[in-house]
This record gives structure tokens, C-alpha cells and sequence, in this order.
């Protein structure tokens, strides 16, 4: 058998014991989404990070991002994210045309510019997942191409947030999270209000939102909360990072043992399984979670 880097990469991940493989996977024949449909769900998420760094842009002043103890040189570092994305909505619109999908109405969660930034960074980490996710969809190499070239631009702004302005882990683990499509809309259309009727359709689907007390770390107990409704006598909370899942069992109080192996940024999701991390198990989630190490690989709690 012929080992390549990405087999062998995958080899790596099974031989931990406690962990699953979490690659997205592939949708059948049938409810494959299309290049278009693809590049219009690209467009979706940059349209989005594109309102919010004019919105926020707008109400914060660079007093306001002194007054925050932020450096000097921050607030035009996102200017020029706020340029990257300007210039991703541009470019994404004219390679669809006139299929491309408009802007929505958002209600972003930053109050102040401590907030803006981790949203930022959020922002920007799940922008990484969704690229990386959705790359197996498409068939058109040009696309896979400068989809790559995007990618690989929100990745250095993740990295510059977390690392240069925050002081914390400029990555995870050895390889980043590719999300599957409903996960990532998931997380983003916590921040949609309405979307245009005119917009084309998207292949996918909110899970219920999840969420973990703002004092989760790794070790630790928690109670998560969501709203959904399963015929499953147990649930499990999948933690995702890179690519593969910890398994937990949920308790029927609902509190769950973080694993206290778990670095950087983490997604949990619900599941009824203990296997796998499938839309048709997935019943909440995922969350955003991120646990600080330093440069000798220590957690920061």
C-alpha cells in the first residue's frame, strides 16, 4: 500500500487512542452542493466579516483602542483585514456573477474593543474551518485554487489576533479543523438576523446552539445548555480540534468533564454518537471554545 503525507497523516491520528477522525465528510451524489452553491457559502461568511469590520471600525475610534490598553499599531492592522475582506467579497462576486448573494442584517456580540477583538478572532478561526471544510465540494481547480489563496490569508489573521495583540498560542495543534458545512452555519448564523429572499439557497442547515460557561477549561466539569429534543438515552459532547474528536459522555444533569488534554481552539459539539461526528448524530453545537498554551506547551489557565 502507497502511504501518502495525507494518509499517513491520518494514520497518525488514529493511533491516538482516545481520538476519533473528524473529517467532514462527503455529502452522497445527490446532496453534493454545486461550485456555485460553494462559492456563494464563501461569499455568505465574507460578506459577514466584511459588516463587521465596517461596523466596528466605525464605532471604535483609535482612542477607544488605547483606552483598552491595545496597542498603537492595532487598529490599523484592521484596517487592513477589513481591506482583505473588502476585497474577498469583490473577488468571490465577480467570479459568481450575477448568482452572487447580497449582504444579510447581523447582530454582532461586540460591546467595546476587547470584544471586537475576540470576536475577530473568532471570526477569523471559524473563516479558516469553513474554507478547509468545504474544499472537498469543489470540482473546479481554479476555485480550490483561490479559495486556497483566501484561506490561507484568514489563517495569518487568526494568528496575528490570538498571537500579536492577545499574547496567546498563535496555532493549535499540528493541523487546524476543517468544519463540515452545517457546522460552520451553525456558528454563524448565531450573528444572522435575515438574510435577502432573493439570495440563493444554501445547501445547510443550524443546529441548535450550544454553550459552555465562560470559566470552561481543560479538566474542568461543566454544565453546557442547548435546546433540542432527542430520543437518544446518551448523549455525548464530541470535542473537535484538528483532525479528530474526544468523545465525553453528557450526563443526564448535563455537565461535562472537559478533557484536560485539549490545547488551543476547540469545537464541541452534541452528538448521539461516540464514534463519529455526522450531521444525522450531531444534536446541538458546535460552541467555540479556545484554551491558552505558551511557548513551552503549557496550558494557561
Amino acid at each position: 500500500m502507497k502511504v501518502t503525507a495525507a494518509s499517513a497523516s491520518l494514520l497518525v491520528v488514529a493511533a491516538l487512542s482516545e481520538l476519533c477522525v473528524a473529517v467532514p465528510a462527503k455529502r452522497g451524489d445527490s446532496g453534493a452542493p454545486t461550485d456555485i452553491q460553494i462559492l456563494n457559502f464563501a461569499l455568505t461568511l465574507e460578506h459577514l466579516e466584511n459588516a463587521f469590520y465596517t461596523q466596528g471600525l466605525q464605532k471604535y475610534t483609535q482612542q477607544d483602542f488605547l483606552d483598552a490598553d491595545l496597542p498603537a499599531w492595532a487598529r490599523g492592522r484592521w484596517n487592513e483585514i477589513a481591506q482583505h475582506e473588502s476585497t474577498h467579497v469583490s473577488f468571490l462576486e465577480s467570479v459568481i456573477g450575477d448568482q452572487a448573494v447580497q449582504p444579510c442584517t447581523y447582530s454582532f456580540p461586540d460591546t467595546d474593543p476587547m470584544s471586537f477583538v475576540t470576536t475577530s478572532f473568532m471570526l477569523e478561526t471559524v473563516g479558516v474551518s469553513a474554507y478547509s471544510g468545504a474544499a472537498q465540494f469543489l470540482a473546479n481547480s481554479d476555485y480550490i485554487t483561490s479559495s486556497g489563496a483566501i484561506l490561507a490569508v484568514e489563517a495569518r489573521q487568526s494568528a496575528w489576533i490570538n498571537s500579536a495583540v492577545l499574547k496567546a498560542n498563535p496555532w493549535n495543534t499540528a493541523f487546524d479543523t476543517p468544519l463540515d458545512l452545517d457546522h460552520v452555519w451553525t456558528l454563524a448564523s448565531g450573528v444572522i438576523v435575515s438574510c435577502p429572499s432573493s439570495n440563493m439557497p444554501l445547501p445547510v442547515k443550524a443546529f441548535p446552539a450550544l454553550s459552555f460557561p465562560a470559566d470552561a477549561q481543560p479538566g474542568k466539569t461543566v454544565t453546557v445548555s442547548f435546546n433540542a429534543t432527542t430520543t437518544s438515552e446518551q448523549l455525548y459532547v464530541a470535542f473537535i480540534a484538528g483532525l479528530g474528536a474526544t468523545f465525553v459522555p453528557l450526563s443526564s444533569q448535563m455537565t461535562v468533564e472537559i478533557p484536560s488534554t485539549l490545547q488551543g481552539v476547540v469545537f464541541p459539539v452534541v452528538t448521539s454518537s461516540d464514534t463519529t461526528v455526522t450531521d444525522n448524530v450531531t444534536i446541538a453545537g458546535p460552541a467555540f471554545l479556545t484554551f491558552h498554551f505558551n511557548s513551552d506547551g503549557e496550558d494557561e489557565q
